[in-house]
């Protein structure tokens, strides 16, 4: 089933043909494959990693499925594509950025397309053009959905990670730290209120320690500021947050390992401790069936008598759900939005 976004590129797909084209920040649909009954060949490359694995296992000769903030530099390096699809991301401020991207890899003259729901924020784009893009044309207007597109006129700067980079200093509990935002990461510009109770209540562990949905990486750097031992494991299912813990933790001169992880099913073996503000903010309805897989599979994952630490919105219905995995909860801190829930 096609996303609506890509029901609106599929219904223009006279546009594409015979063409070689980039897709950026593509859904969770298989639309890249169905691109290639027009195309001459498609090269996707996805920021979330639950989309790029749906198409994985589907590439052929003619197409390239990659996962990351940025195509490999192989890739890079091969020839120029005629066209880019960019599918508007939920992020405002990320659009600029995969404009540049598509732009540093588009021949002179090739044609941006930018495709999204009316609700996300796509009406802007006209103003979020830079200046070596034409003006933007609106093709298509269906399915909640706009359709826009525009012409490269003059050769784009070449991208710089540093560029679209919020640092700050941010004070904690364990100490001073430095802190790396990429464009589109949750928080971008400052610390949640979330995040600030955690730290706040750090559990002293020892021995491989997991944050799932590590984001910039502010809870691994508080541990391993406090406890430089810790063997953490930094995952995340978005491409900018894994490379902004990346930034992050080289910033305060630490190390970990970072990489995608959809849930925990790229994890390996097990963990003492397991430590997150986990990603469920998109509204109870849609996150109750992801939290509960989180809830569950860290209880499979944890050493006996391990550490589970999470924080989370205080309207949110965990403590059945960890009670049914974990056979206890605990509350080991809470204010007016959040709760810190806890095995121990």
């Amino acid at each position: 089933m096609l996303s609506t976004p890509s029901q609106l590129l599929l219904r223009n797909s006279e546009l594409f043909s015979d063409k070689n084209v980039l897709l950026l920040n593509f859904e969770s649909d298989l639309f890249a494959k169905e691109l290639l009954n027009f195309a001459k060949r498609v090269t996707a490359l996805a920021l979330d990693f639950n989309h790029y694995q749906q198409l994985s296992s589907h590439q052929t000769e003619k197409l390239e499925s990659y996962f990351g903030h940025q195509l490999p530099e192989e890739v890079q390096l091969k020839p120029a594509f005629d066209c880019a699809i960019i599918y508007y991301p939920k992020s405002k401020s990320l659009a600029p950025y995969l404009i540049q991207l598509a732009a540093n890899q588009l021949a002179p003259g090739g044609e941006l397309f930018i495709v999204g729901e009316n609700k996300g924020g796509i009406r802007s784009v006209a103003k979020q053009l830079p200046s070596y893009f034409g003006p933007a044309s609106k093709l298509d207007n269906a399915r909640h959905c706009l359709l826009f597109a525009s012409e490269m006129l003059e050769q784009p700067p070449k991208m710089n990670l540093q560029d679209w980079v919020k640092r700050y200093p941010l004070a904690t509990p364990q100490g001073e730290l430095t802190i790396f935002n990429l464009v589109g990461v949750f928080s971008e510009k400052k610390l949640d209120n979330g995040t600030q109770l955690l730290l706040e209540h750090l559990p002293q562990l020892h021995g491989r320690v997991l944050d799932f949905g590590c984001g910039a990486g502010i809870i691994s750097v508080a541990l391993l500021k406090a406890q430089p031992t810790l063997k953490m494991e930094c995952v995340d299912i978005n491409a900018m947050a894994l490379a902004s813990c990346q930034l992050t933790l080289a910033a305060n001169g630490m190390q970990a390992k970072v990489y995608p992880s959809d849930g925990l099913h790229q994890t390996s073996g097990s963990f003492d401790a397991i430590i997150s503000n986990p990603p469920f903010h998109d509204g109870l309805s849609s996150t109750t069936d992801i939290a509960t897989q989180f809830v569950r599979d860290s209880a499979e994952r944890l050493i006996q008598n391990g550490t589970w630490q999470i924080v989370a919105n205080r309207h949110l219905p965990y403590s059945e759900t960890i009670a049914q995995y974990f056979k206890t909860v605990n509350i080991a801190a809470e204010n007016n939005k959040y709760k810190i829930y806890s095995n121990r």
